[in-house]
């Protein structure tokens, strides 16, 4: 653990004392959100968190494969170096589209790009984890699907940034569940594979907890693209590197019952659950109204949460919360499956349910008054 801790500080430090040199870069490049219609926030922000972001990734990752433990797993090594060249690449592109504002093809043919660099390197998914069934995937198959998991993770936090420290908050809260997990298979249970994801995900909670002190509300400044598409790639990279390369007979001796035998598959998507949520809706919307899935509306579930009566930083702790409850409470379940875990659950969906609705039923109910 003193290992994983040591690259948590790291990745955060560097990310934090890099925010301030790409500040004044998004200044120098114009890089600098305006406010829009759809947007919150009401006086230009400058972008470039990601730039800061990048680093903290690569410190992070460059520590690991130095460090005595971690470096004795040739599959950090290895895979460390194709997650941090994918990462430059959309990070790049991020990067590029908060200077000129790339069109939505350009920004997905990046994403192509940085998911074609992992597959390269042989950072891919080749079967489902599904006890007792090995779904082994042949070459197209797998280069399809860790392709369509890195689209869809990428977008889905690409579109879940909209409000101060949201998206940083939620992807370092599902980082953290995520970690739990891959690191109780690495050390506990001496499961190889799910080193890599350990490593991966507590260097994106790093990054994702250096940032936030320039992000939280009032923001002084925006991870833009090249932050949210960074975030949703590791995110990605985490969910391959894990759930898609687990060898199904290692899972079945480490559950203990029905539910934790299907937590590879399960925690990382209450890792992702609120983006994804996000994301599914939007595209539903938007094909039901007749637009593209990318065209831009008011209609995200931050945006509902704030029309319910929130303020920012209410909405943003709320999204947080749901977050948590998402990503810890699959874990918490699978690992300890008893009538306690699942009543603190359903405890903790009651409370988070009151504090997002119970705002607008007292107001209701003091404006009959």
């Amino acid at each position: 653990m003193r290992e994983y801790l040591l690259i948590a500080f790291t990745s955060i430090a560097v990310t934090y004392l890099l925010a301030g040199l790409a500040r004044r870069l998004a200044f120098r490049f114009n890089a600098v959100a305006m406010p829009r219609k759809r947007d919150v926030h009401t006086r230009p922000i400058p972008y470039f968190g990601g730039l800061a972001m990048l680093f903290g990734v690569a410190a992070g990752f460059n520590l690991a494969v130095h460090l005595p433990w971690l470096s004795s797993f040739a599959l950090v090594t290895h895979d460390a170096l194709a997650i941090v060249l994918g990462a430059i690449v959309i990070c790049v592109v991020g990067l590029i589209d908060d200077v000129v504002e790339l069109g939505a093809l350009a920004k997905i043919a990046g994403q192509l790009l940085a998911a074609g660099v992992m597959v390269l390197f042989g950072v891919r998914l080749f079967w489902l984890p599904i006890p007792g069934i090995a779904f082994g995937m042949d070459t197209s198959l797998s280069i399809f699907f860790t392709v369509f998991i890195v689209l869809l993770c990428t977008n889905a936090v690409n579109l879940v940034d909209g409000l101060d420290g949201l998206a940083s908050g939620i992807v370092a809260i599902g980082s953290a569940a995520f970690f739990t997990y891959a690191y109780i298979l690495s050390y506990e249970y001496e499961i190889a594979r799910a080193t890599t994801a350990s490593v991966i995900t507590i260097v994106t909670m790093g990054v994702c907890i250096g940032f936030l002190p320039w992000n939280v509300h009032r923001a002084r400044m925006f991870m833009g693209d090249s932050g949210s598409l960074l975030l949703g790639y590791l995110m990605a990279a985490s969910m391959i590197s894990f759930t898609g390369q687990l060898d199904p007979s290692q899972i079945t001796r480490t559950g203990t019952g029905m539910l934790s035998t299907y937590l590879p598959l399960l925690v990382p998507v209450g890792a992702m659950a609120l983006p994804l949520l996000d994301l599914v809706l939007a595209y539903v919307r938007r094909t039901v109204k007749g637009k593209l899935w990318f065209e831009a509306d008011k209609e995200h579930l931050h945006h509902r949460i704030l029309r319910l009566g929130h303020g920012q930083l209410g909405a943003v702790n709320l999204m947080w919360l749901w977050a948590a409850i998402g990503s810890f409470g699959v874990v918490a379940a699978g690992l300890f499956p008893s009538p306690w875990t699942f009543a603190g659950i359903a405890a903790a969906i009651a409370l988070a349910a009151y504090l997002t609705w119970g705002r607008r039923h007292r107001a209701n109910r003091a404006g009959k008054k």
